[in-house]
Protein backbone atom coordinates (compact mmCIF):
# COMPACT_ATOMS: atom_id res chain seq x y z
CA UNK A 1 0.00 0.00 0.00
CA UNK A 2 1.62 3.07 -0.96
CA UNK A 3 1.77 6.02 1.77
CA UNK A 4 0.22 8.34 -0.78
CA UNK A 5 -3.19 6.52 -0.17
CA UNK A 6 -5.69 8.18 2.78
CA UNK A 7 -6.71 5.32 5.18
CA UNK A 8 -10.16 3.72 4.35
CA UNK A 9 -11.52 5.34 7.48
CA UNK A 10 -10.32 9.06 5.65
CA UNK A 11 -11.22 7.94 2.27
CA UNK A 12 -14.28 10.05 0.97
CA UNK A 13 -16.88 7.53 -0.03
CA UNK A 14 -20.96 8.76 -0.16
CA UNK A 15 -22.15 11.48 1.92
CA UNK A 16 -24.49 10.12 4.87
CA UNK A 17 -26.55 11.78 7.40
CA UNK A 18 -27.42 11.89 10.85
CA UNK A 19 -31.36 12.85 10.53
CA UNK A 20 -31.75 13.43 14.67
CA UNK A 21 -29.16 15.84 14.54
CA UNK A 22 -30.48 17.82 11.31
CA UNK A 23 -32.14 21.09 12.01
CA UNK A 24 -33.38 22.48 8.42
CA UNK A 25 -31.62 25.14 8.75
CA UNK A 26 -30.99 25.17 4.85
CA UNK A 27 -27.64 25.56 4.95
CA UNK A 28 -26.44 22.56 3.14
CA UNK A 29 -28.90 23.42 0.71
CA UNK A 30 -28.39 26.97 0.02
CA UNK A 31 -24.02 26.32 -0.48
CA UNK A 32 -24.50 23.34 -2.34
CA UNK A 33 -22.93 24.37 -5.85
CA UNK A 34 -24.92 21.69 -7.73
CA UNK A 35 -28.30 21.95 -5.96
CA UNK A 36 -28.36 18.48 -5.56
CA UNK A 37 -29.77 18.71 -2.16
CA UNK A 38 -33.40 18.97 -1.17
CA UNK A 39 -35.05 19.45 1.81
CA UNK A 40 -38.51 19.77 3.39
CA UNK A 41 -39.69 20.57 6.78
CA UNK A 42 -42.53 21.80 8.94
CA UNK A 43 -42.61 24.14 12.09
CA UNK A 44 -44.07 22.58 15.20
CA UNK A 45 -44.76 24.86 18.45
CA UNK A 46 -42.62 23.01 21.83
CA UNK A 47 -43.64 23.63 25.51
CA UNK A 48 -40.70 23.57 27.36
CA UNK A 49 -41.52 23.41 31.53
CA UNK A 50 -41.13 26.80 33.04
CA UNK A 51 -40.82 28.28 29.76
CA UNK A 52 -42.83 32.15 29.43
CA UNK A 53 -44.32 30.68 25.73
CA UNK A 54 -43.72 27.83 23.45
CA UNK A 55 -40.74 27.45 21.26
CA UNK A 56 -41.12 27.25 17.47
CA UNK A 57 -38.66 24.28 16.11
CA UNK A 58 -38.18 22.81 12.44
CA UNK A 59 -38.98 19.03 12.33
CA UNK A 60 -37.17 17.98 9.29
CA UNK A 61 -39.69 15.59 6.90
CA UNK A 62 -37.04 15.15 3.55
CA UNK A 63 -34.34 14.84 3.01
CA UNK A 64 -32.59 13.56 -0.06
CA UNK A 65 -29.86 13.67 -2.19
CA UNK A 66 -29.08 13.30 -5.99
CA UNK A 67 -26.03 11.70 -6.49
CA UNK A 68 -26.14 12.10 -10.33
CA UNK A 69 -25.81 15.94 -9.73
CA UNK A 70 -23.51 15.81 -6.50
CA UNK A 71 -19.58 16.52 -7.48
CA UNK A 72 -18.32 15.37 -4.07
CA UNK A 73 -17.08 18.73 -3.09
CA UNK A 74 -17.52 18.19 0.41
CA UNK A 75 -19.09 21.97 0.96
CA UNK A 76 -22.36 20.47 2.39
CA UNK A 77 -20.00 18.39 5.54
CA UNK A 78 -18.08 21.35 6.16
CA UNK A 79 -20.62 23.72 6.44
CA UNK A 80 -23.40 21.71 8.43
CA UNK A 81 -23.10 23.64 12.09
CA UNK A 82 -24.56 20.52 13.89
CA UNK A 83 -21.89 17.34 12.22
CA UNK A 84 -25.67 16.15 10.52
CA UNK A 85 -23.64 15.08 7.30
CA UNK A 86 -20.59 13.22 7.61
CA UNK A 87 -18.54 11.43 5.17
CA UNK A 88 -18.96 7.55 4.88
CA UNK A 89 -16.51 5.07 3.60
CA UNK A 90 -19.47 3.23 1.82
CA UNK A 91 -19.80 3.56 -1.37
CA UNK A 92 -22.20 0.82 -3.43
CA UNK A 93 -25.42 3.39 -4.17
CA UNK A 94 -25.13 2.16 -8.17
CA UNK A 95 -28.47 2.17 -9.88
CA UNK A 96 -30.22 1.12 -12.74
CA UNK A 97 -31.58 4.04 -14.08
CA UNK A 98 -30.90 7.80 -13.34
CA UNK A 99 -34.03 8.26 -10.54
CA UNK A 100 -32.07 5.56 -8.42
CA UNK A 101 -29.37 8.02 -7.82
CA UNK A 102 -31.74 10.20 -5.87
CA UNK A 103 -31.55 9.33 -1.60
CA UNK A 104 -33.36 9.66 0.70
CA UNK A 105 -33.64 9.91 4.41
CA UNK A 106 -33.28 5.89 4.96
CA UNK A 107 -30.86 5.31 2.83
CA UNK A 108 -28.44 8.27 3.63
CA UNK A 109 -29.06 7.47 7.68
CA UNK A 110 -27.88 3.44 6.68
CA UNK A 111 -24.84 5.04 5.74
CA UNK A 112 -23.43 6.09 9.52
CA UNK A 113 -20.01 4.96 10.28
Amino acid sequence: MSADLPAASQARGVIGLVASACTSCMICVRECPTWCITLDSHTEQVDEPGARRPRSVNVLDAFAIDYGLCMYCGICVDVCPFDALHWSPAFDYSAADRAGLRQGIERLESWLP
